[in-house]
């Protein structure tokens, strides 16, 4: 599987550590920057990996900022991308599962390198479920 990752300033510190969990996971993982902690604005960044994950079909994306709601807030207005903000394990398998999230989005202030590992763990394990949940899926990109 391939992960896209892009993070503000807020979210460089934890980056490294972060794309060598996905790789860990088995998983191919490209940097979209910043790569430094001068100050960015985090719309930017989310605009580009969400355009670069919807034009790669079947990718996901991983948005890291100080809280993770900016990031959510800006990737989501992109017709197709569902981004979740996750902040354990169980937000992570339920965004996959229930709503076929793409986009995983997190705050590197808000969650630490444990936790953010066993949300990677459960994002990377779970399957869109499909059933019920298709329609619901369906009408939030209607």
């Amino acid at each position: 599987m391939r992960y896209y990752i892009a993070t503000d300033h807020a979210g460089v510190a934890i980056k490294e550590n972060v794309k060598q969990m996905v790789e860990d996971l088995g998983h191919e993982i490209i940097d979209l920057g910043p790569f430094s902690t001068d100050r960015v604005d985090y719309p930017d960044y989310a605009h580009k990996l969400a355009t670069t994950v919807l034009e790669d079909s079947g990718s996901f994306g991983i948005l890291i900022c100080g809280t993770g709601i900016g990031m959510s807030l800006a990737a989501n207005k992109h017709h197709g991308i569902r981004a979740a903000l996750c902040h354990d394990a169980y937000t992570a398998e339920m965004a996959r599962a229930h709503n076929d999230a793409n986009v995983l989005c997190f705050g590197e202030r808000v969650v630490g390198i444990g936790v953010i590992e066993s949300i990677l763990k459960a994002w990377s394990a779970t399957q869109f479920e499909g059933g019920r949940h298709t329609d619901r899926v369906t009408k939030i990109e209607q």
